[in-house]
């Protein structure tokens, strides 16, 4: 609390000192009992006596300079009780200090006075929507930015004035929408929508994500083998880097930049906006799963429908992997209601594990007439199981947005806020097979209870390799993404999961699979350079030296220590 109260004080008798041109000798008791409203912003102190007589050092805490704008800096319990911890629910940080900016200019300020500090600066992380897994967006020690909108400190009467409307662009050949770094796709959906009946082209599967965060990650689902990911689908940002300095970016300006901090995982900087590329959304989409009890089918099906172009192709393409016992209980299977029941008289001989492909056809009522015929025709080539076809339609919004449904099902039965141990991994289709053997039917033998375990292919050349992200040395790689939760009571315990995982990658490892980390987490710089390989680690520290030289932003992915004393050397210098 000490800490907190101090970081609090100095920012509000910064801005002070700033406006009346005085260094004042303030003593500590004397800042404190000023209370109330100092300048645009509220000085809250905790009034427990013991608390009140610590003693600060106005000009030690003035160290830090700059200018923290317009924004509203909190020591709110409930704020710093959300900003350490998230998503996965098994790692907590506590942050100093959070902080909801207004607008970009003050998550700049921010950033300039951690930055003006020196050597052993202030740790600042952004935050979205808090669905990280393992306190990748934490700071301990530090301050959480509240990038998302109901944090952003605004006079928001009018919202649709602040929100930019899409925009077509002759040059780009489409349209595009600029929107804030914290917008929750569900958001940006939303709005394009309702103004010109548009939409993003590549999608998360869950939609309650900012747009920073899956952008500093890659941003994929189904439709990525198309599309490619989030980030090849974005022509511009803007970026407050660690210095506290807003770029604008883009392919062609500040291209280094640009495509570094696309899958950056945030460390060159915090992307306050971005320019979204657009097409006319469908009306409707044919929602069709299939069943498989041969991996080698199943694979080379997935891999055929992702090799298609044009006309002739499934919109999105996904798969999972299940039990025949488990396939009524997993959570995704919604889709399987009682109009639309799984006959699982038909897999009584199959044992064991299962895998089921997902695809969809978007329509509108102009190609309405001829779904049917596009569709049996697609699946007229594949090698799925007799009897196992599942179909379903459904508006274009209700598709996207079906997890969401699924996560209120979950809430209202207290199974959603538990500890989620996910691990997502890319691995390349030349060891898929091996994978198969190893992890699912081995590992796990027929424990796939706990949570979906996606398996889809991508197309590497969507991918741009400018960007930072890593994936596996092969055109075709897998998504493997083991979703799963720790319920209470439950067969299989949070250590028991959390040791699955650690066996899956040690056998990768051992193995040689070649598979790489999405949503990476590496205890170790050693692990991080053998993720990243040695020319790509080499390009990315040069950019974290470049842009954020102090190793203050997004600490909590653990891969440049901070420095810990002001006379520690810039990354840049060392």
């Amino acid at each position: 609390m000490a800490r907190r109260l101090a970081f609090t004080v100095f920012f509000q008798v910064y801005c002070l000192v700033s406006t009346v041109g005085l260094l004042l000798p303030l003593d500590p008791a004397e800042l404190l009992q000023l209370g109330g409203d100092v300048g645009g912003g509220r000085l809250s102190v905790d009034p427990d006596p013991a608390e009140l007589l610590l003693p600060l050092d106005p000009l030690e805490l003035l160290q830090l300079g700059g200018d923290v704008g317009g924004g509203r800096l909190s020591v709110d319990p409930a704020d710093l009780r959300e900003a350490s911890g998230d998503f996965g629910g098994f790692t907590r940080a506590e942050a100093l200090a959070v902080y909801h900016p207004r607008g970009a200019g003050d998550v700049a300020a921010l950033v300039r006075a951690a930055y003006s500090r020196g050597g052993g600066g202030l740790r600042v992380s952004a935050r979205g929507h808090g669905h990280s897994i393992s306190g990748q967006a934490q700071a301990p020690g530090g301050v959480v930015v509240d990038m998302s909108r109901h944090g952003r400190r605004a006079a928001d009467e009018d919202e649709g004035r602040k929100r930019a409307l899409p925009v077509y662009s002759a040059a780009l050949g489409g349209h595009y929408v600029d929107v804030w770094g914290g917008e929750l796709w569900i958001d940006v959906l939303n709005w394009t929508l309702a103004h010109g009946g548009l939409a993003p082209r590549s999608w998360t599967d869950y939609l309650y994500l900012s747009v920073g965060g899956t952008l500093s990650n890659a941003g994929i689902s189904g439709q990525a083998f198309h599309h490619g990911p989030q980030i090849s689908n974005v022509y511009e940002l803007d970026i407050v880097t660690g210095k506290g300095e807003t770029v604008t970016c883009s392919e062609k300006k500040n291209p280094e930049l640009f495509f570094g901090a696309l899958g950056g995982l945030g460390q060159l900087g915090i992307i306050t906006r971005a320019r979204i590329a657009l097409e006319p959304a469908p009306r409707k989409v044919r929602w069709i799963r299939v069943l498989y009890s041969n991996f080698t089918e199943f694979t080379a099906d997935q891999e055929r429908l992702i090799s298609q172009h044009g006309g002739r192709r499934f919109d999105y393409v996904e798969g999972f992997v299940v039990t025949a016992e488990g396939l009524i209980n997993n959570w995704r299977s919604s889709f399987f209601s009682p109009q639309n029941p799984v006959k699982l008289s038909s897999l009584k001989q199959h044992t064991g594990v299962l895998y089921c492909l997902e695809v969809t056809k978007n329509y509108d009522d102009a190609t309405a007439a001829t779904v049917d015929q596009e569709v049996d025709a697609l699946l007229g080539d594949l090698n799925f199981l007799p009897g196992t076809v599942f179909t379903t339609d459904l508006p274009y919004v209700d598709f996207l947005d079906r997890v969401h449904k699924a996560e209120l099902k979950l809430r209202g039965k207290g199974m959603w806020e538990v500890p989620h141990p996910w691990l997502n991994l890319f691995v390349p289709a030349s060891r898929i097979a091996d994978f198969d053997r190893a992890v699912f039917r081995g590992i796990l033998g027929s424990r796939t209870s706990g949570g979906p375990i996606l398996i889809y292919p991508m197309n590497k050349h969507k991918w741009d390799p400018r960007s930072s992200v890593v994936t596996p040395d092969e055109e075709v790689f897998y998504l493997v993404a083991f979703l799963r939760s720790a319920l209470p009571a439950a067969p299989q315990s949070l250590e028991e999961l959390e040791r699955q995982n650690r066996q899956i990658l040690d056998f990768c490892a051992d193995a040689g699979i070649g598979a790489k980390q999405y949503l990476p987490n590496h205890k170790s710089q050693h692990e991080w350079e053998v993720h990243f390989g040695p020319e790509s680690w080499a390009r990315f520290a040069s950019l974290k030296a470049e842009y954020d030289p102090r190793a203050m932003l997004a600490t909590g992915q653990g891969i440049f220590p901070p420095p810990t004393d002001s006379s520690a050397p810039l990354l840049s210098d060392s």
